[in-house]
């Protein structure tokens, strides 16, 4: 299809923006715990950097593919997104880190299969609602497929393990659902059959349980399954409006888990203020408003789907990253998208943000 017009620029600004704001809090927030652990204080921030320009390329080269060429190649993504979660379940092919198996790969280049399994999973299912989009009403052949896909998906990370990305994954797939034009009757069936799944889950491991329960109540056991919260609301508020100065924060020597990664939200609220964050939710909202509107313009449904896809990857997965930093959710490993570090994740985000700007080079506007 002929190219239209020049790509959406409010979403490329506000990518370009948000990742310029995560290499400058990563440079902050990460330097103490780099210089800790790789006795290099800019360890962290160069990584960070490289990968920047690998998700840069990525999404340059995205950009300019004509989207519709994925809807021939849907089912083979599909098939290597479920090989590749498979694959790092096997012991000598996983690496574990942090007690969880999520990563393959050689030497220091490593990748994170669940990572590539959320763009891979948008995909196919906007491949199947745009073929099945006459029969999205009937609950075992419009709605039960993409569940079992869930399904499956979801039982192959939640080995790994890692239930925060499962649980953004299935929040991606309800949406697209949604968006395809499931029956609410369907979807609320979803919702109540869900919840005890998910409660079960939580419950089943000692560490979920006792996250839950902190998350209830952090002041329970403020040095030990309360910690993390504890820091990181100690981080948020010590920053008031205007923050204590960008590299001033305190929290980051160490008293906060994970500072350049899932904590990251927590360091900038500190260092740059309420002015700060809400900088960084204007942005993503505004990500948001160009994302669903590129969807409701775009004229076939496969694009629809795509940017309704790609869009709610992102905004869930900053949603979830933000409520645990601000003691809205219980605690689970999980970046704050383009900001946090995190080679991996900034790639494919970036990757799927060019496949976002090619569908809006075709909208009817």
């Amino acid at each position: 299809m002929e190219e239209k017009q020049a790509p959406d620029y409010i979403i490329l600004f506000v990518v370009i923006t948000l990742m310029t704001i995560g290499l400058i809090m990563i440079l902050s927030a990460s330097s103490i715990r780099a210089q800790t652990l790789y006795d290099d204080s800019y360890y962290l921030f160069k990584h960070q950097l490289v990968w920047s320009l690998f998700g840069i390329a990525g999404l340059t080269i995205f950009m300019n593919i004509d989207y519709h060429i994925y809807q021939r190649y849907a089912r083979l993504i599909m098939l290597l997104t479920v090989l590749g979660l498979m694959l790092v379940l096997i012991p000598g092919i996983g690496h574990i880190a942090g007690g969880s198996r999520r990563w393959i790969g050689i030497g220091s280049l490593q990748v994170q299969p669940s990572e590539l399994a959320k763009l891979g999973v948008v995909i196919y299912l906007s491949y199947y609602f745009s073929r099945k989009k006459d029969k999205i009403n009937s609950f075992f052949n419009g709605v039960l497929p993409p569940v079992i896909i869930l399904g499956l998906v979801f039982g192959l990370i939640l080995m790994e393990p890692d239930l925060g990305t499962g649980v953004t994954i299935a929040g991606t797939i309800f949406v697209m659902l949604f968006a395809a034009g499931a029956r609410i009757s369907h979807l609320t069936a979803l919702v109540f059959s869900g919840i005890p799944l998910l409660f079960y889950f939580i419950m089943s491991e000692d560490y979920r349980r006792e996250r839950l329960f902190s998350f209830l109540d952090p002041w329970a056991d403020p040095l030990d399954t309360g910690y993390h919260i504890i820091q990181s609301l100690l981080a948020l508020g010590s920053g008031g409006i205007f923050g204590v100065g960008l590299g001033n924060s305190k929290q980051k020597f160490l008293y906060l888990p994970e500072p350049g990664t899932d904590f990251i939200f927590a360091v900038l609220g500190e260092e740059l203020g309420l002015i700060g964050t809400i900088t960084v939710l204007g942005l993503f909202f505004l990500f948001a408003w160009r994302g669903l509107k590129i969807a409701s313009l775009v004229p076939d449904m496969f694009g629809s789907m795509l940017a309704v896809g790609i869009t709610i990857m992102v905004i869930l997965q900053a949603i979830v990253n933000i409520g645990v930093v601000t003691a809205s959710m219980p605690i689970t490993g999980i970046t704050l998208p383009f900001i946090s570090y995190g080679g991996t994740s900034l790639t494919i985000m970036l990757s799927g943000v060019g496949i976002l700007l090619n569908i809006s080079r075709q909208v009817m506007d």
